[in-house]
């Protein structure tokens, strides 16, 4: 058994800017992952999709979610 911290993933919501993402993997201790999440809605329910996620240490995966909501909320004001 080893005393390291897990790791949490933050999923990145498809339509994320490209942009974004490399930043905030360049800026913050996480990876940028895949991930299998299955979908809940109408005609897809079971069905699964590959999503992106960034993976780190708790602390810093909330950085990274509050920071690219931020980030977003700023983007969608701009246009």
């Amino acid at each position: 058994m080893t005393d390291e911290e897990p790791l949490y993933d933050v999923i990145i919501p498809p339509g994320v800017p490209r942009k974004l993402i490399i930043e905030i993997a360049k800026k913050f201790d996480v990876k940028v992952v895949e991930r299998s999440q299955p979908l809940k809605f109408a005609n897809m329910d079971g069905d699964e999709r590959e999503l992106l996620a960034f993976r780190g240490k708790m602390d810093e995966v909330k950085k990274v979610e509050q920071y690219m909501l931020e980030q977003l909320r700023a983007f969608v004001e701009e246009k």
